[in-house]
């Protein structure tokens, strides 16, 4: 087996989020894979797979510290940079299929990004009034700057709360202790001039229940992106920054083609290749 290191959505060397790619290991049970991800402690460790699907050009399994995820943005993009790195050839050079829990992803690349397609929400609508109590307790949002509370789960179970400004984003200071399983995302609007437009934060509980910060999160961010477009509030693209609470510096770029597919791109690069792992 084989491990890859690779740094996904930033916007300077180092400043992305990590993630742990694992080829040959179709061996591999998904108690061993999980056990991988636990001992890692990254927010996410992906598994490189032959494909099930005869449209897919590779299969991925997404382990975060206590449990597999249908899907994840960043590991999506690191993920098919290894494989891309390590000689995969893609049906259509252009745009690589990845299989993974909710189905076929499509990735496109150019020659500086690669960018996953959203998939769709598994869940919309307005947070209840004890969803939003608990959402508040867990990020640490003033109440008073909240727009609007509403669910973009697509895999990862995301809690959007929107936010006044970045700034509100940057001032709240979330909890010690949650329930594994909620998914917590902030947003909120830079005035014009920033090098971003929007600022995003997210934070989930790991299998102690101990709140983290992740550093970059793509399907948070292609939920919002997907919210944002669809009422209205960005047309065609936009730039989310996100990380530089936990030292990261991200930045994510969101785009709606014409027939109103949202695109979720960023940087990734190689930061260690073909380490090898022990069969266990």
């Amino acid at each position: 087996m084989k491990l890859d290191l690779v740094d996904v959505f930033g916007s300077a060397p180092l400043k992305g989020n990590p993630l742990a790619v694992v080829r040959g290991c179709e061996h591999l049970s998904g108690d061993a894979m999980q056990a991988l991800a636990d001992w890692l402690g990254f927010s996410e460790t992906t598994f490189l797979l032959e494909p099930e699907n005869p449209a897919a050009d590779y299969r991925v399994r997404i382990f975060c510290p206590g449990r597999e995820l249908p899907f994840a943005g960043h590991p999506t993009l690191g993920t098919c940079h290894s494989w891309l790195v390590a000689g995969g050839q893609a049906r259509d050079p252009d745009c690589i299929v990845q299989e993974c829990g909710v189905g076929l992803v499509p990735v496109r690349r150019n020659s500086e990004q690669l960018a996953f397609r959203a998939p769709a929400l598994t869940r919309s609508g307005p947070l209840s009034e004890e969803e939003l109590k608990e959402a508040l307790r867990i990020s640490g949002a003033a109440r008073d700057s909240v727009v609007e509370a509403v669910h973009v789960a697509n895999g990862p179970n995301w809690q959007l709360i929107r936010l006044r400004s970045a700034n509100d984003v940057l001032a709240a200071e979330p909890a010690a202790r949650a329930v594994m399983g909620i998914d917590i995302g902030l947003a909120g609007p830079w005035e014009q001039g920033q090098p971003a437009d929007w600022e995003v934060r997210t934070m989930f509980a790991n299998q102690n229940g101990q709140v983290v910060e992740d550093p970059v999160t793509g399907s948070f961010n292609a939920g919002v992106a997907m919210h944002l477009f669809s009422n209205g509030l960005a047309q065609d693209h936009f730039v989310a920054a996100q990380g530089r609470k936990v030292g990261a510096d991200g930045r994510i770029f969101c785009s709606q083609d014409s027939d109103g597919s949202v695109w979720i791109g960023g940087e990734t690069d190689l930061v260690a290749q073909d380490a090898a792992l022990p069969d266990f």
